[in-house]
């Protein structure tokens, strides 16, 4: 039953970072935000080379010196996937006035939580493709590598629940509220090399897309570059070391 275990790892890692609405003031210092957001940012770009990328390619060696079809058909369709999303779903990134996607009547908070769920989708994926190959015993996938996986992700969902319910909070819902609401957004996180590239593609998507801007805007961007770093190296040396 570790599989199980290892798919609700992320899960609680988003739990406890809603928490800490628990814990902080109304608003989450931007010095603080930023960091967060740049740990992520490299948690999420280092899990996609190591836990997603490279072993697609390796389950791909028999193609010879086309072994890197998969991964990079599987990474731009991912992409495209999450470009997509981004134009059907209506959402509201932090601290943007103007949603984005199709205009809809819904609260500010509601399309809040609907850019944190869009966030997630390509984390599950990546975490449900892994463990799927560690069932059909696929070689180039372990269980310590899949559990690897789901911990980076899990240190990932951490600072991201604590950004988005801690907002929320300072939006007027009660803790209560918006720490459900932080919650709740992460329950969503041949073919098998693509599925892997393809959860990368989305991940770094959303990387470049949202999460590195969001941490470069305005003063303290260093911070952002610093937690950067430290979340790549992090979640570097938990593959390398324990995958």
């Amino acid at each position: 039953m570790n599989w199980v275990l290892g798919i609700l790892i992320p899960f609680v890692g988003t739990t406890l970072g809603s928490a800490c609405v628990f814990l902080m003031k109304d608003k989450l210092q931007p010095v603080v935000q930023k960091g967060l957001l740049g740990f992520a940012s490299g948690v999420m770009v280092a899990a996609s080379v190591w836990s997603l990328l490279i072993p697609a390619m390796d389950m791909s060696e028999g193609l010879g010196r086309l072994a890197f079809v998969p991964a990079a058909v599987g990474l731009l369709l991912g992409m495209v996937f999450l470009l997509l999303m981004d134009k059907v779903i209506p959402h509201l990134h932090l601290n943007q006035d103007t949603p984005e996607g199709p205009k809809k009547s819904l609260k500010k908070t509601t399309m809040m939580v609907l850019a944190v769920t869009l966030h997630n989708i390509p984390e599950g994926m990546a975490v449900g493709v892994v463990f799927a190959g560690v069932l059909n015993a696929n070689n180039q996938i372990t269980m310590a590598g899949a559990m690897v996986l789901a911990l980076g992700i899990a240190i990932q969902n951490f600072p991201e629940g604590a950004v988005v319910s801690l907002p929320l909070k300072s939006e007027g819902q009660s803790k209560g509220r918006a720490f459900l609401s932080g919650m709740l957004s992460g329950i969503v996180e041949p073919i098998l090399p693509y599925l892997l590239a393809f959860a990368a593609g989305a991940m770094l998507y959303v990387v470049v897309e949202e999460l590195i801007p969001e941490a470069s805007e305005g003063e303290h961007s260093d911070i952002g570059t610093i937690g950067f770093a430290i979340g790549f190296v992090i979640m570097m040396v938990l593959d390398v070391a324990l995958g």
